[in-house]
């Protein structure tokens, strides 16, 4: 099937993925519309009728090829609940070239509407409407007081895994992930969203 022929769904789909290729392939800074065009099939007008830099193609590939599919975690403790997130969202963020959020935050500071795209990514708050649920459960089962915790406390163990993650370069195994949720994430939520008495 040409280019040409392609429509709608399948031809986005089609810019995406060779969009997600080119980047696995040469990385942000050597990626062009050029290139992607010619792995797609067809011609740089129809990429850029749809996004007219390349940090917005780029953003637009990672959100659709990286996607966050987290809504199906139920694993009957808010430990465990908590360790498959997080566990996800690290594979996840390996999935990604190295240069591709360092040259993203550094080519879209300059476009406010990008950047702010980009921010809502990395600040991720679709994570916060997965978090509630598994502290309503956890209340349910007795592991919680409340599920009422304020957002910068939902916030703060996925704030120290970016920031180690983007800021100090370490790598985020399974060992640092359990860390992270036995030492900071549960004492953190069972402190301000309350302990029941059975459970201290």
């Amino acid at each position: 099937m040409t280019g040409s022929r392609r429509r709608g769904e399948k031809l986005e789909h089609a810019l995406l993925t060779a969009a997600w290729a080119e980047l696995l392939e040469v990385g942000y800074a050597k990626l062009t519309i050029e290139n992607v065009a010619a792995r797609a099939g067809t011609s740089t007008p129809v990429i850029y009728r749809r996004w007219s830099t390349k940090a917005k193609l780029v953003l637009a590939a990672l959100a659709h090829n990286v996607p966050l599919q987290e809504s199906d975690i139920d694993t009957g403790s808010l430990r465990g609940d908590l360790l498959e997130l997080v566990g996800r969202g690290i594979r996840r963020f390996h999935q990604m070239p190295g240069d591709a959020l360092p040259g993203l935050i550094t080519e879209t500071f300059r476009e406010p509407d990008v950047f702010e795209k980009l921010r809502r990514r990395l600040v991720q708050d679709e994570i916060l409407e997965l978090i509630r649920p598994f502290l309503t459960r956890a209340v349910e089962r007795g592991e919680l007081r409340t599920d009422r915790c304020s957002d910068r406390i939902l916030r703060l163990p996925f704030d120290l895994l970016r920031s180690e993650s983007l800021l100090y370069g370490a790598m985020v195994d399974d060992a640092a992930i359990t860390e992270i949720v036995d030492d900071i994430a549960l004492p953190l939520f069972r402190l301000h969203c309350g302990t029941p008495a059975s459970h201290t």
